[in-house]
């Protein structure tokens, strides 16, 4: 097998927990779910881009008047998701959900906000949302402070949101992410639970950007102490150089198992075992946000009026804790095997993880699923 062939770890034989997965082992596996890519990547005279934007739809409908409930916990705080105090507050999310680069939250905010002011004419007057955009930092490989992403990008990714397979890797949001010291992106995966006598999906996406090389570990092998070359080439920054374990991972949880705002947020907060998994710590210097949303139930947030949900009972969550770790787990791999590697700015690079050698470790401590 060619180190070349990038594919994802359950293709590979790694074979993360015991539920199983949906038909694309992806987020959008939650009926109504889609997601979208814009990719700005160049080298010219106008200098060189690694950076994009990934847009997640919720669900489909009017997001603004009938919002999905939602929930979030912070592992570690160096970074941001916008809007979720009021998430916290009212226990929504009432946008598409963007991620992007850190220097570039502000514009990827304003684009949203134009894109559905131009779609609903009362929005501004007789309705407000607060965007959800979430950040890693990407300015290793992508010249921030040229601030190449654009409106016209964010429309692009919002437009495009499809169904089906996710992209991964260096794709939209994650062309210029790291994950433990290798190129890293995004990635994806989902669980199928039963719930008494009804099935939901769980499903995940993951924006990484963390980790230290010797912590990486995949289905338990710390393949990260075997892998000591490829490491970083160019000048690194600051939280790479003493407090090496910074970084950051947006972990994304929806799924339509009807779920109230504050089980939500035990769900996203039970993700971030997922990072540990692989080998995070929730470092000083890392931003390692997670949020969770379900759309199960919508909630007009405008009426007055009393009405009841359905949610499930607390006794019923585990097998949902269960999912949104593996789930997580299998998505930061599988960010992981699909990256390749990039050469940005200043000739910076990161290079991919050796799958073929990846998996001969993995093969050697009888974690390899054979056939």
């Amino acid at each position: 097998m060619s180190e070349e062939r990038r594919m994802r770890c359950r293709e590979a034989g790694i074979v993360i927990g015991t539920l199983p997965t949906g038909p694309t082992n992806s987020l959008t596996d939650v009926p109504d779910v889609r997601v979208g890519h814009t990719t700005v990547s160049f080298a010219d005279e106008r200098g060189v881009a690694r950076t994009g934007v990934t847009a997640i739809w919720p669900t489909s409908g009017d997001l603004v008047r009938w919002p999905v409930p939602a929930g979030s916990f912070v592992l570690a705080g160096f970074g941001e998701i916008t809007g979720r105090a009021a998430v916290a507050e009212w226990g929504v999310v009432s946008t598409p959900i963007l991620l992007t680069a850190t220097m570039h939250v502000g514009i990827v905010y304003h684009a949203v906000l134009q894109y559905l002011c131009a779609r609903d004419p009362e929005l501004g007057r007789a309705e407000l949302v607060i965007p959800v955009v979430g950040e890693c930092d990407d300015s290793f490989l992508n010249d921030a402070r040229a601030f190449h992403l654009q409106p016209e990008h964010v429309f692009a990714a919002l437009d495009r949101a499809h169904s089906g397979p996710v992209e991964e890797g260096c794709v939209g949001a994650g062309t210029g992410m790291q994950c433990f010291e290798f190129k890293g992106g995004i990635g994806s995966a989902s669980r199928l639970v039963t719930i008494g006598d009804r099935q939901y999906t769980v499903g995940v996406l993951v924006e990484t950007n963390l980790g230290a090389r010797e912590l990486l570990t995949i289905d338990g092998v710390p393949v990260g102490r075997y892998l000591t070359d490829l490491m970083p080439e160019g000048q690194l920054p600051d939280y790479w150089g003493a407090q090496r374990n910074g970084g950051s991972c947006i972990v994304i949880v929806g799924t339509d198992a009807p779920l109230s705002s504050a089980q939500l947020a035990k769900v996203a907060k039970r993700a971030a075992l997922g990072l540990g998994r692989v080998g995070s710590i929730g470092a000083n210097s890392s931003g390692e946000l997670l949020l969770a949303f379900s759309n199960a139930n919508r909630v007009n947030v405008a009426t007055s009026r009393q009405y009841s949900v359905e949610v499930i009972h607390e006794r019923s969550l585990d097998v949902v804790y269960q999912a949104a770790v593996e789930a997580t787990e299998e998505a930061i791999i599988n960010a992981l095997f699909k990256a390749t590697t990039t050469i940005g700015r200043d000739g910076n690079t990161l290079y991919a993880l050796p799958i073929d050698r990846a998996l001969e470790l993995m093969r050697r401590h009888h974690r390899l699923a054979e056939g």
